[in-house]
């Protein structure tokens, strides 16, 4: 056991620790605790970081989710900060709060064993990055997301907070530092330089790799993207918001894992979540077969991306025109007193926040094909040429996008520009 009273968490150790804490026990065994021998553990952590337990019991089941102090992709030799289980934890109570119908509830935490008991998702939810790869169809994915995101920024913003509330926040989540420089690290660095930690579909991507690393444009660019990342603390965003992080059925859709949560650009959110269905959407020709060719699901994936933006345009500004006389302290009443400079200014704040979304989601589709951690929807292509076509066209429309985001004024337009940078 370390000095700090952490230790790492195994099936058998998981079962002593539940029985312990009468919060989880509860769950499990209702009021009958000698049920709790005959509890099914099983560890699920495919992730890049933690444990991950699944506990079903008699009379119910959860999660327990543990931080390790380590990149568990990576091994011990990448550190990492354990206290990200409180940051984790302080997003999911607050998201919860706000949007409780798309985050699963926390039944338990334990600062000092960095552990999060909470709602198991239970099937037949699947990581929504699978059910993409599977040609599966969310008819409300579009509708959930865009009222998870529009609240959980919209609440969390200066067009809701007071500036006091607003900053005691920002000074809690100051704390996160370390995920947020993983974040700058992988998102806004190394694919723009040699890294070690590098790879990508060689050699067919190659050229295209150094390219990456030699657009001066592109640098230009992504510096922007990075100082608004660090600078910018406009609401409490999930922070890793991609395809692997929401679970899903047709008519539910949850979103987990917020551990990377602090106080950035809304944009960032709205972006990894946009991009990452780009991803998906280029990924569709390696999946495709002769008795699908996945054009139908390609359609309904470019429908799924405009109706995200357009729905959480909607709902946002909704929350904004509702809430226009209250705390919020961005915009004042007696200064935004007309109906035109409201207009005028609600204009502006979303075409801001638009193109905001167009970059990052561009960055974060360029670090997943030339980055570190890439993603299920290409690595699953077994044929590494086929994998490196997919590839190249999504990274060739994610450095337009992130180039020339300010020249879009629609989503209209990007799923346009999509088209034109898919070969059928």
């Amino acid at each position: 056991m370390a000095s700090d009273g952490f230790r790492p968490l195994d099936e058998k150790s998981v079962v002593e620790y539940i029985k312990a804490t009468p919060s989880l026990a509860s769950v499990l065994a209702g009021d009958q605790p000698h049920q709790l021998d005959s509890l099914n553990i099983r560890e699920v952590g495919d992730g890049n970081l933690n444990f991950v337990f699944v506990v079903i019991g008699p009379s119910g089941s959860l999660v327990v989710k543990q931080a390790i102090p380590y990149v568990r992709c990576v091994g011990e030799s990448w550190p990492m900060t354990k206290e990200r289980a409180y940051f984790e934890v302080t997003v999911l109570k607050e998201h919860g709060r706000l949007c409780p119908e798309h985050t699963p509830q926390v039944y338990h935490f334990d600062r000092m064993m960095c552990l999060i008991g909470m709602h198991y998702i239970e099937p037949p939810h699947i990581i929504l990055r699978k059910g993409l790869i599977a040609g599966i169809e969310y008819p409300l994915l579009a509708e959930h997301m865009s009222d998870y995101m529009s609240k959980t920024l919209f609440f969390t913003s200066l067009l809701y907070l007071t500036t006091t509330d607003h900053k005691r926040a920002v000074a809690e989540f100051c704390g996160n530092v370390e995920m947020c420089r993983l974040t700058e690290q992988v998102i806004f660095s190394d694919p723009y330089k040699v890294s070690q930690y590098n790879r990508w579909t060689t050699p067919y991507l190659d050229a295209d790799a150094e390219a990456v690393r030699s657009d001066n444009v592109l640098k230009l660019e992504v510096g922007e993207l990075k100082s608004k990342f660090c600078e910018r603390t406009q609401a409490l965003i999930h922070g890793d918001l991609h395809t692997g992080s929401v679970m899903v059925t047709p008519e539910s859709t949850q979103v987990i894992d917020p551990e990377f949560g602090f106080y950035g650009p809304m944009g960032f959110d709205v972006g990894a979540f946009i991009g990452n269905l780009m991803l998906a959407f280029y990924a569709q020709d390696g999946h495709a077969n002769q008795g699908n060719d996945r054009k139908s699901y390609k359609a309904w994936i470019l429908k799924t991306i405009a109706d995200t933006w357009n729905l959480f345009h909607k709902k946002f500004t909704a929350l904004w025109d509702e809430h226009k006389d209250g705390p919020g302290e961005a915009y004042l009443p007696g200064i935004y007193n007309n109906s035109e400079l409201q207009h005028l200014v609600r204009e502006k704040y979303m075409r801001d926040l638009f193109h905001d979304t167009l970059g990052f989601g561009a960055a974060k589709m360029i670090r997943r094909i030339v980055g570190i951690a890439h993603v299920e929807d290409f690595e699953s292509i077994p044929d590494a040429e086929k994998r490196a076509n997919c590839e190249q066209q999504a990274l060739n429309v994610a450095k337009l996008l992130l180039k020339e985001r300010c020249k879009f004024q629609s989503i209209e337009q990007v799923v346009s520009t999509i088209q034109q940078y898919h070969s059928q």
